[in-house]
């Protein structure tokens, strides 16, 4: 497909039209990158500019035992005596995370697995001490499909578990657990996490209690160019419904995440079959371009690498994310990038594209604008 094919869907693009379904697809089947960045950089040009975010963050997984068995995943242990399994107590979180805390560090990114037996409880005590030890510091905490599972352990409905969350210190909610919401994929990949109804609900809610939130995608093992819109008009959609209703939270940020097929059964079955780069920023600039009602499209650089994300700010990214720190979940499925990157390379690579680095809090308070 050239760039003649895509002559209308660029035209309705340059207009701030909305891009339909079809249009989607067709996005995805065309090999043109260079106009495909092009449509995406208009958009992400009259969004923000030349400004490229990032912040100063740490990931804390607590857990990686899990009572699910999505067959992408390369993190989880099914129980505490499997090898490498491990579960830190609220007072170890915070003991080990005190070398690499500072005042500078404004995020804690929180999620991990889904433990059969440790309780609700437990996660809310996860929390207290965190926010009790650095009181500064934004609690991102908790998936949707965590926030499912809570509900099940407790048996309570959703509004009251996020309500005690956000007591016990919860700021805003990451995006994973999405996955591909098609349910033909969905019961293949992971059929014990909440389906696509359940997860944009738990996020409705968090938006009604004041929450931000953000979303993602996993792709590039089964699913089809149309799962991947069929996922991306339905975040859009909730996203419409939600500011209609005039919730004070909202989606802020969209994260496309690659399939990693090291250690785990999905990527055993599809011989360690990888993304590649072209795959990469097109999904970023499909992105960026349907999702016309999310203020952020982020080009996560553990995922990407350094070098690729870089390369994504010209295909609709605005954002690369953090420092980091420590990061589990795609290092066991087989990433290669560092773990930790610090605020200068961070900015390096921002300016070596031609942008201004913007350094932000989780909900996109400029903290500086490093010019």
């Amino acid at each position: 497909m050239s760039r003649h094919d895509l002559k209308d869907i660029y035209e309705k693009v340059a207009e701030g039209e909305r891009v339909t379904f079809e249009e989607g697809v067709r996005l995805f089947e065309s090999n043109d990158l260079i106009t495909l960045g092009e449509m995406a950089s208009l958009v992400r040009k009259r969004k923000h500019g030349d400004y490229v975010y990032f912040n100063k963050n740490r990931h804390i997984n607590p857990t990686n035992v899990c009572a699910f068995h999505c067959n992408f995943c390369s993190f989880a242990r099914t129980s505490d005596d499997r090898p490498g399994a491990y579960t830190y107590m609220p007072e170890e979180i915070v003991e080990r995370i005190r070398p690499t805390v500072d005042e500078g560090i404004t995020e804690f990114h929180i999620v991990g697995g889904l433990h059969p037996k440790l309780g609700f409880q437990y996660y809310l005590d996860v929390l207290r001490a965190l926010k009790e030890a650095y009181p500064w510091v934004h609690l991102k905490a908790f998936t949707a499909v965590e926030i499912d599972f809570f509900c099940q352990l407790e048996n309570k409905d959703a509004h009251t578990i996020l309500t005690e969350l956000i007591n016990a210190g919860l700021d805003s909610m990451p995006g994973g657990g999405a996955e591909i919401f098609h349910p033909e994929v969905r019961r293949r990949i992971c059929p014990e996490k909440a389906d696509m109804e359940r997860w944009l609900e738990i996020h409705s809610i968090a938006h009604s209690l004041g929450l931000r939130t953000n979303a993602t995608m996993l792709y590039g093992h089964i699913e089809k160019y149309e799962h991947r819109v069929h996922h991306l008009v339905a975040l859009r959609e909730q996203q419409d419904k939600d500011l209609a209703a005039g919730y004070s939270g909202s989606f802020q940020t969209f994260i496309p995440l690659s399939f990693h097929p090291m250690e785990n059964g999905l990527g055993r079955r599809l011989k360690r079959r990888w993304t590649s780069g072209v795959d990469d920023m097109k999904t970023i600039a499909v992105s960026r371009i349907m999702l016309d009602n999310f203020p952020h499209i982020k080009a996560y650089w553990v995922m990407l690498t350094p070098a690729m994300a870089q390369i994504a700010l010209e295909f609709g990214a605005n954002d690369i994310d953090g420092t980091i720190v420590e990061e589990h979940i795609y290092h066991d499925a087989g990433a290669q990038t560092k773990e930790h990157m610090r605020r200068s390379e961070l900015m390096r690579l921002i300016r070596a594209a031609g942008r201004t680095p913007v350094e932000r809090d989780t909900v996109y308070n400029v903290v500086k604008v490093h010019a």
